[in-house]
This record gives structure tokens, C-alpha cells and sequence, in this order.
């Protein structure tokens, strides 16, 4: 299960200071979503049931080849971003800077083990809209050419 919640934000941070991850995705299939990534130099598949805060994900990973084979079979736009990884209080910030077709877009995520832990979520001050429940935000409706957001 899938814990999560997406914010804006108001200001970059300096982001010189953090890892980050090269990710690269594509979807075969919206409902369900059906996604494809590498993320540096893995490779994996992804099933996401339906939800905005909370729902089924399940990972299975891939090799290169298989990757690059499903690629070629992915509806929608190839997804480009940095994943910084961003220490918060007991949480780990994903910050996602979008590249290509959807810049200047970046989306905060933070994943929760429970919903009561994702309700009580302090929200940091640099974070502008909890935009969650909106299903625009979802990777996989991203991928459908930049909705306008």
C-alpha cells in the first residue's frame, strides 16, 4: 500500500546539498496504471491500483532490455524528472523537478506509513498547495501530454 501526498511548492531550495535519482518513465496503461521506470540503472514495472492518498502499488523489476522493449509499446509522453531526496523531521521529501515537455513543473511527495500519519503531516513552510486529491498531479494523467495545470 501506497501512502502518499503530493504538494507545489512556493520556493526552490537549494538543492546542491541532497542525492538525487535520474528517473525516466512511461505508461503501458492508465486505468489500472501500468508504469514503467528506470530510476538511475534499475529497471522496473509498476502496478498502482485506484486512489489518491492511499493504494495498491506493487514493483517488479526488469532488465534493460525489457525496459527498452516495453518503452517503445508506452502510450503518452516519456516522463523525465530529478528526484532530490530531501531529509524532513522523521520524513524523506521527494522533490520531483519535472524536464522536457513538463517544465517547469515540481511536485513534493512524501510517503506516510498510515493515513492518520499523512493527516498530521507538518507541512513544511516552503510547500504552497496540497494539491493530493488532485488526480491531475498523478504521474500517469501527466504522461496524457501536461493537463492543464
Amino acid at each position: 500500500m501506497e501512502i502518499e501526498r503530493k504538494f507545489t511548492i512556493k520556493e526552490l531550495p537549494d538543492l546542491s546539498q541532497y542525492s538525487f535519482h535520474k528517473i525516466e518513465q512511461a505508461y503501458l496503461n492508465t486505468d489500472p496504471v501500468i508504469r514503467i521506470r528506470r530510476e538511475d540503472d534499475n529497471y522496473y514495472m509498476t502496478y498502482k491500483g485506484k486512489g489518491l492518498l492511499a493504494r495498491e502499488e506493487y514493483n517488479l523489476p526488469l532488465n534493460k532490455e525489457s525496459y527498452f522493449h516495453l518503452l517503445s509499446k508506452a502510450d503518452g509522453i516519456v516522463i523525465s524528472k530529478t528526484r532530490y531526496l530531501i531529509p524532513y523531521k522523521t520524513y524523506t521529501i521527494e522533490l520531483d523537478v519535472f524536464e522536457d515537455a513538463l517544465a517547469p513543473l515540481i511536485i513534493a511527495e512524501v510517503e506516510f506509513v498510515s493515513e492518520e500519519e499523512a493527516h498530521d503531516f507538518p507541512v513544511p513552510d516552503w510547500f504552497l498547495q496540497d494539491v493530493t486529491m488532485d488526480s491531475r498531479y498523478h504521474n500517469s494523467n501527466l504522461s496524457k501530454r501536461c493537463p492543464n495545470l
